[in-house]
Parts: structure tokens; sequence; C-alpha cells
């Protein structure tokens, strides 16, 4: 036993999995020699799952040892940044000093951390938001540089804490709270603000109670006398509205119409005399605009560009702003001069998805996160006075290969009403000879959208496998047009599975891919996808994997947190009125999973608050009925997916021998 502990130690240090060094075989009762296998960690249960092969585990190490950074916050006075990158198990506040150094690590939880904010004006100390065992249940802490103390802000675990804007003076910071517990009535749920003084815990001071969900805290004006507020309707819809600090009167900024308008509030303009917003009102694009507070008149600034602006940041001189378009999956970063209302011209960046726009106070330097199909995640920062790019700190690859993989491919198909779908097809290496199987990965939201970029985990799958992965975007899907976000709203639901049958069709017409061996999987709405193709196209795929999906649309409108509830019934439909709650029971996974016969496994986390285990639990239940093969594998400690390293390492390896026996043999 000392030597097999001691073995274990050593597995440990060096990052390998543990494995057992013995087991007794059923059968015959005989002790074996050496069966090596990995230890599942202690928060999974398995249902009808292998033991997996310790040789699994080796032959993906570098697939899951990579650790990618991201750029955060940076500090008022020094040129150093706040970074996020995984430590151990979880994701944790970093320490960045000097451009490609040290990432010193500042939080260490057994969960992940949420980002990191400074003190706008000393930089003694930040703000970290944490919640426990994937629950969202986040409570706001302080980090104090000088000591690394942490102090607890809120202290309410039935309340869900959420961020808002420093006051400009950088004296109070603004967090949302809202009740917890899936049993609460959302008609009597009140969105509330405080503002803090995070020195002094005791200083929460409640500045509004809000009716219903979906509000958010987005700018103070230069002054500190009005807060700029917005209204999350709908993806389709939402509302700006400008808050008194010292009367308590709320003004409705965006004009009321008949037609759905989404409104995106951003900043106040340097001056306080306008703000800097996004519409999508005369256009199926979300683009930038300046609304004149006085008058209401609203200015467009890239009516040029047909593609959605997203993630905008004005700098602190409020000369320049960043925003970033999304361009058929791309994006690409624009600056604009608001003295002039022009773009400037920007330097070569690295191709890929970029985002997390950060001016810094004093040197004037725009940071930002470059993720890259052969780079996964860096961070970068342009300096506007130089032209100079800096490279802060790029992803520990830790084996990971990204010479010799090859681009992701756009594709389009016709669905079943004439309508395009597009998505993004990963080929492996032509080394791979014959029809290639393809694994359908269909995204969450329903509003996401799959971009091109780094795999990750999945290129184990495409480079060791010879497997292809295709990424639709069906409709309903965000960044082409908010005409295709609503074509899946309400009774059109099972549109958007039609256009995973019609991508099934176009695959059987690819000489390259073999439409006899095709796996479709997906996370959140993915996973409700994922089940649903199960039931319709039964007899055209080998197998599936839900990820935190919903079986049964009447069952998770119910049971999902109450804060989500009335955002949902949007987007789904309202279970409440009779004939769409016989619609909803009637399309829903659950009530067609007789149909399912093809292998199935389902992944779960048991602290959900989105889609609520008893969903995966109820369709596992209902397809061991058929006496279909349905593996079960689900986390105590772990909410809407996996994030903690060991379990999310585990449940590769699981996905692996899956798809080893149900796609590939």
């Amino acid at each position: 036993m000392k030597n097999a502990r001691l073995l274990l130690f050593v597995l440990l240090v060096l990052g390998l999995p543990a494995f057992s060094l013995a087991q007794v075989d059923k059968d015959s009762g005989v002790k074996s020699s050496v069966i090596r296998r990995v230890l599942p960690p202690e928060a999974l249960v398995m249902e009808n799952m292998p033991a997996v092969p310790i040789e699994i585990a080796e032959a993906t190490k570098k697939y899951t040892e990579a650790k990618p950074v991201g750029g955060g916050s940076w500090h008022p006075i020094k040129r150093e940044m706040l970074a996020s990158k995984r430590a151990s198990n979880t994701t944790q506040v970093h320490y960045l000093a000097t451009p490609m150094g040290e990432v010193k690590q500042l939080t260490d939880f057994p969960d992940g951390v949420g980002g990191g904010s400074w003190q706008p004006t000393t930089g003694k100390y930040f703000l970290f938001f944490k919640a426990s065992g994937g629950n969202e249940i986040a409570q706001l802490h302080r980090y104090d540089m000088d000591g690394g103390k942490i102090t607890r802000l809120t202290l309410n675990d039935k309340m869900r804490i959420g961020g808002g804007p420093w006051t400009t003076a950088g004296d109070r910071y603004l967090y949302t709270s809202l009740p917890t517990g899936g049993g609460t009535s959302s008609d009597t749920i009140k969105t509330e603000f405080y503002t803090i003084d995070p020195m002094n815990p005791d200083s929460a001071k409640l500045l509004v109670a809000l009716d219903g969900v979906g509000w958010g805290a987005i700018d103070f004006s230069p002054d500190d006398k009005w807060l700029l507020i917005a209204k999350y309707i709908s993806i389709n819809e939402s509302e700006l509205y400008l808050y008194n600090i010292a009367t308590g009167e709320k003004t409705l900024l965006t004009p009321k119409s008949s037609e759905k308008v989404a409104w995106g509030a951003e900043d106040f303009s340097k001056d306080g005399k306008g703000i800097y917003i996004t519409t999508d009102q005369g256009s199926e694009f979300s683009r930038l605009a300046y609304m004149d507070l006085a008058t209401k008149q609203i200015m467009p600034l890239t009516s040029h560009i047909n593609w959605d602006v997203q993630g905008t940041d004005l700098s602190e001189d409020g000369r320049w702003l960043a925003f970033s378009t999304n361009e058929n999956g791309w994006s690409k970063l624009h600056v604009l001069d608001t003295k002039t209302n022009k773009e400037i011209k920007m330097p070569k960046l690295p191709a890929g998805q970029v985002g997390g726009f950060s001016w810094h106070k004093k040197t004037g330097e725009l940071g930002m996160n470059i993720t890259s199909f052969s780079t996964l995640t860096d961070v970068y920062s342009l300096d506007f006075k130089t032209g100079k790019l800096t490279h802060w700190a790029q992803t520990e690859l830790n084996g990971y290969e990204t010479k010799g993989l090859r681009e992701p491919e756009l594709i389009k198909w016709k669905s079943f009403d004439g309508l395009d779908i597009s998505g993004f097809i990963y080929k492996p290496a032509t080394t791979f000879k014959g029809k290639r199987p393809v694994i359908i990965n269909i995204h969450g939201g329903p509003e996401g959208q799959s971009t091109p970029g780094p795999l990750g985990r999945s290129g184990y799958f495409i480079n060791d496998l010879g497997v292809a992965l295709i990424y639709p975007n069906v409709r309903g899907s965000s960044g082409f047009g908010k005409t295709f976000l609503t074509l899946d709203n309400g009774f059109k639901r099972e549109d958007s599975v039609k256009d995973i049958g019609a991508l099934i069709d176009w695959i059987a017409t690819q000489p390259d891919l073999d439409k006899d061996r095709i796996l479709v999987t997906g996370g959140s709405y993915g996973g409700y996808m994922t089940l649903a193709v199960a039931t319709h196209y039964n007899d055209k795929i080998r197998a599936s994997i839900d990820i935190v999906g919903i079986s049964n649309f009447v069952t998770f409108l119910k049971n999902t947190e109450s804060y989500r509830r009335d955002l949902r019934r949007v987007e789904y439909g309202d279970e409440r009125d009779a004939k769409m709650n016989e619609f909803l029971q009637k399309i829903s996974p659950l009530s067609n999973a007789h149909k399912i016969t093809k292998p199935m496994m389902v992944v779960q986390g048991k602290n959900d608050p989105r889609v609520p285990y008893t969903e995966a639990e109820q369709i596992v239940a209902a397809i061991k009925k058929n006496n279909t093969p349905v593996w079960y594998l689900m986390a105590n400690d772990e909410g809407h997916g996996f994030s903690k390293k060991n379990n999310v390492d585990y449940q590769f390896y699981s996905s692996i021998m899956f798809v080893k026996e149900f796609l590939l043999n």
C-alpha cells in the first residue's frame, strides 16, 4: 500500500491522471496484475459507463494541458493588468506586471473566479465574483494588493450578485442583487441596485429596486448624477433608461414603436451630453450610434457596416471608441475618432476573434484578447501614439500542436424552406483515406453563434481519429440579422431542427464525408437540439451526446431559476398558455423519447440553475425503456456544464470512448 501511495503521489506531481493498480475480475473473482484505469473525480456519478483506460489519458495529454490567458482590467496608474488563467483545476485571477513576464497567481479557490476589477483611482485593491459548485449564486469579494487579504462583501447566499459600474469618482461600486430559488414567482421578483464603498462592507446602500428581471446598470455620468440603465426583454428587444440619482426618477430614452428594437447601452460621452449606443432600429444588424440626451436624437455612426457591432469601450479621455464587428463569424477591430466620427486606420492584427477591450487611463493603450486558430488566446495592447502592438501574454500550449492544422471552411446548404444555412467544417488531414465520419456540434443560446477558432480538446477527434467536425449556425443564431434571429421562436421551434436534417442530407452529397457515420452533440440549447435530432433523425445518425440539454420545455420552464424564467418564455413560449403548453409538450424530446434507439451519452451538473439536473434524469430514464445504450455522467460539484479541469478531463476521456465505440466501430 505504501508503494501504491508513492506512485499515486508521483503521478499527481507529474500531472498524470491517477489510475488503479489492481482490479478484481467480476466473473472469475481473481485479482488481476495491473489494470490501469483513470480514477474518476470523487464528485462524478456515473451510470452504465465503462472504466477509462490510462492509455486514453496519456494519448490526449497534449490536448488537455494548454492554459489560455485572458487579459482583464488595467491598473489605473501602473502599466500592469489583471488576467485570467487556469491554476491547477480552475480559472483564477492572475497579475501581469510586464509584457511576456510572469503571470502571477493571486486567487486560489476550489471554484473558478470571474475576472477582476481594479479600484479605479489608486489600484490598492480589486473586486471579483465567486460562486460555488456551479450554482451561479455569485458573491462580491475584495482582494487587497498589500498582503493579499480577501474580504467577502456580500453575505446573503440566497441572493445572486451581479456586476455593475464604478462611480466616475471611484469611491463606490454598483452591484445588482436578485433572489434565487426555482419556486420563486417571477411576477414578484425585483432587481435591486446597491452601491458600496468596498473598503467598508457595511456601507452597502440600496439605490433602487426595479420590478422584474433583465435590468442592468451600465455607466455613471461624468458627474455621477445620472445612471444609464438597460432593460433586456429578449435578444430582439430592449430599452434604455436614465436614472436620476438625487430624485429617483427613471426616464425612458428609447422610443416606443411597433417594431421590436434591440438597444444596447455602452458609455456616456466625456462631456456627459450624450451616450454611445448600439441599435438595430431600421436595420437587420446592430449598429453603433450616438444619442443626444437633450433632444434624444440619434446619429448613426456605422451605417456603412452591414454586420453586428459588439464589445465597445470608450477611452478615458473620451477621444477613442473601440468596437468590433462580427463578420460572418470572424471579428474585426475598429476604432472611432469621436471628434470626427471617422474610423482610424488599424495596424494588422493576428487573425482571429478580438475582444475584451480595456483602455489604460494613463498610457492610452488599448488592451485586448485575440483568440486565433493557431495560438489559442493571447493578450495584446495597442499604442495609438506609436502604432506599436505589444504582446503581453501567450497561451501555455504545453504540447498542444498547432502546426499543420487545416483552417476551418465556411459551408452553406439549403434548408427545407430554401433558407440558406451556414456553418464551419474542420476536416482531418488528407492522410486519412476514405470517407470520414462526422460529428455535428450545435451551439447553445439559442442565440449563440459558432465562430471559427481554436478547438482545444476537440482537435483530438480531427487529428488523431480522422473525424470531421461541423459547427452549424441554424436559424435563431446571432450574427445573421434580426430576422434570422426570430425564425425559431415559439411555434417555429422545430424549424431549426429541420436545418440539421438538411445538413445531414448535405453530408450525404459530399464525396469525402460518410453519411452512415454521423454523431450529433451540443450543450444547453444545443443539448435540446441534440435530443430533438435523435428523435427526428434517429435512422440517419449513429449516436449522440447531450450536454445539459432541455428534455421537456414545460418542466424546464417550471424548474429553471426564477430570475431566468420570463426571459426564456419570450424565446420558447409561455407554458402557462394552454395552446403553447400543448405544443411544447408535443415537441419536447421527452415526449418522443420512444423513437431514440441509437446510443446516447448524457452529461449534467447537479447544481445547474439554468437547465436543472432533472431534465437529464428524466430523459435517461425514458431512453432506458427502449433498451437503448445510454451513458450518464453527472458531477455533484458542477452547474451548467463542467468547468473544473479534473471533471472536464474525465468527460473528455469518456466522450472519446463513446465516439470510438458507437461512431467509429
